[in-house]
């Protein structure tokens, strides 16, 4: 009875072994010789497409078949067209990928009618940075220097899209915390808005990641002429000195629920996510060279270079926030939309 058991163990496991490798080689034979779509979100020249186009460098390589990774841009409403386009359009067979921004993502759960997707449908692949963003003001004559002094002066905030992070964090510092905040939209993004703010068209902008100010902004933070005010995500970072979080000012249980609405989804800093259905060996596939990639020297090294800071989430972590978050009461989303001018 012993032997039979073992031996019957032993076939149990054999069987498993070949059905996985089965399952890998016919991932392979679907993504040899075929090309997988990479779409960033926003214009050419910004921190999603140093993302997408770096991650498109080395991803290929540790997705069964190898196929050729092709980055693309899909810019507009703040990579709300992108978010669309994947969800509705693309086909489910794991051949598009989309980078589009946290604040995009959530439009569904704050009323946004021009969002078309259910964004706890997306085949979630994870994100490259569990990201903290800030929000920097160009100092001058008479512009403030930090963020109490902004709780009681004018500062004139650039911002893109009504779903882009660089409108609705400014908004929501004005209506949530009480700063004196006016917010000129409309920029295309921003690279747009920092032009602007240099040539003193507006005092400061929003949606300044840690990699962005590390590969664009060091020499100005570090000289004070752009003064960080104060930073928000799903942890708090040090990196620039001792600069304050949105939950510092938080008054009531209510107001943090709120931004932990709007700011608490930057774990999703660099999301990247397929449309609804694609076959669970083939997603399967993706978050693993996903995984692999992130653990990579030759892309860290590269990433390192560009200055783009690697903290990954994986699908489940992100599937796992936006569940929690989706089920916050009505009130809170209420308040939430209210604080972006909804």
């Amino acid at each position: 009875m012993t032997t039979f058991l073992f031996r019957a163990s032993v076939a149990g496991l054999c069987f498993i072994a070949a059905t996985s490798s089965v399952r890998a080689d016919a991932v392979a034979d679907f993504y040899k010789g075929k090309s997988l779509s990479l779409i960033a979100g926003f214009p050419p020249g910004g921190g999603y497409d140093t993302y997408v186009r770096i991650l498109a460098r080395h991803y290929g390589r540790f997705i069964p078949g190898q196929p050729l990774i092709v980055p693309s841009n899909m810019p507009g409403a703040g990579s709300l067209s992108a978010a669309n386009q994947i969800y509705a359009r693309a086909a489910p067979d794991g051949l598009t990928l989309a980078m589009f921004a946290s604040s995009a993502a959530m439009e569904p759960l704050l009323g946004n009618k021009a969002a078309r997707f259910d964004v706890t449908r997306f085949s979630w692949i994870g994100s490259m940075s569990n990201d903290v963003a800030f929000c920097g003001v160009w100092q001058g004559p008479g512009v403030p220097a930090s963020f109490d002094e902004m709780l009681a002066n004018e500062t004139i905030f650039g911002g893109g899209a009504p779903a882009a992070i660089t409108f609705q964090h400014p908004m929501v510092l004005k209506n949530v915390l009480g700063a004196k905040i006016r917010v000129i939209s409309g920029y295309s993004g921003s690279r747009d808005i920092i032009l602007a703010m240099q040539r003193g068209e507006v005092n400061g902008v929003c949606g300044l990641f840690t990699s962005s100010i590390n590969a664009q902004f060091n020499d100005d933070v570090r000289s004070g002429r752009l003064k960080l005010v104060i930073q928000m995500g799903s942890k708090k970072s040090d990196a620039f000195g001792p600069v304050p979080s949105v939950f510092d000012y938080a008054k009531t249980d209510e107001d943090r629920a709120v931004l932990d609405v709007h700011f608490k989804q930057l774990l999703l800093g660099r999301p990247l996510a397929g449309p609804p259905g694609i076959p669970p060996e083939r997603l399967n596939a993706l978050r693993d060279a996903l995984t692999a990639t992130m653990k990579n020297p030759d892309f860290l090294s590269e990433a390192e270079r560009a200055g783009l800071d690697i903290d990954p989430a994986s699908a489940g972590e992100v599937e796992a926030l936006l569940k929690r978050l989706a089920a916050f009461p009505p009130n809170v989303f209420r308040r939430a939309m209210q604080a972006i001018g909804r």
